[in-house]
C-alpha cells in the first residue's frame, strides 16, 4: 500500500464530497469547491500550498468542538461567524479522515435541500442523520433571540403610555 500523501488525502475527501448527490466541482478563487445547487458545502485546498492540506466545511452542529482542536480555526473572510471551520495540516499522518468525511456530511446536510437530504438518506449504505441532527438548523438571521422569562424578578415595569389630551 503506498504511502498517502496531503494530496492524495485532499483528492479522496474530494472524491468523497462528489458521491453526493448532485454534487459539482468548481474553482472559484483558485480553491476546489464541492457545491450543492451552486452553493458550496465544501471547499478544499485553501491557499494552494502543495505542503499544506485545507479544508473548510460549515458545521452548524459541531462547530465549537471543531475550532477547539489544533487543527481547526474559524473560516476567514467572515465565514467563521456564521459556522464555517477551517482545517489545516502539514503531515499527512496527522489527518483524520474519519473525523473530516462526517464534517462533509454535516456540511452536505446544512447546505442541501430538504428533498436532498432525504434522498442521501435513501441511499444504501448511508447512515442517517445522528439524533437531534437537524437536516437544516432554523435561520435566525433577521429575528431577535427572545430574552428568557425572568418570572418576573428582575421584570421591567411596562411603561406607561402617555394621556392624549382630547380636544373637544
Amino acid at each position: 500500500m503506498p504511502k498517502k500523501t496531503l494530496k492524495s488525502l485532499e483528492l479522496e475527501l474530494r472524491e468523497h464530497a462528489m458521491d453526493y448527490p448532485e454534487a459539482t466541482e468548481d474553482f472559484p478563487w483558485g480553491h476546489r469547491a464541492i457545491k450543492i445547487n451552486g452553493k458550496a458545502f465544501v471547499f478544499l485546498g485553501g491557499d494552494a500550498n502543495p505542503k499544506e492540506l485545507s479544508m473548510s466545511v460549515k458545521l452548524p452542529q459541531s462547530r465549537d468542538m471543531a475550532v477547539d482542536l489544533p487543527f481547526g480555526e474559524p473560516t476567514g473572510y467572515g465565514m467563521g461567524k456564521y459556522g464555517w471551520v477551517t482545517a489545516r495540516f502539514t503531515n499527512a499522518a496527522d489527518v483524520p479522515l474519519d473525523l473530516l468525511r462526517s464534517w462533509i456530511d454535516e456540511s452536505f446536510r446544512a447546505i442541501a435541500p430538504k428533498r436532498m437530504v432525504k434522498a442521501l438518506e435513501g441511499r444504501a449504505g448511508v447512515p442517517p442523520a445522528p439524533a437531534g441532527h437537524l437536516a437544516r438548523p432554523h435561520a435566525s438571521r433577521g429575528r431577535r433571540a427572545r430574552r428568557p422569562s425572568t418570572g418576573g424578578q428582575d421584570a421591567r415595569p411596562p411603561i406607561a403610555k402617555a394621556k392624549s389630551k382630547s380636544r373637544s
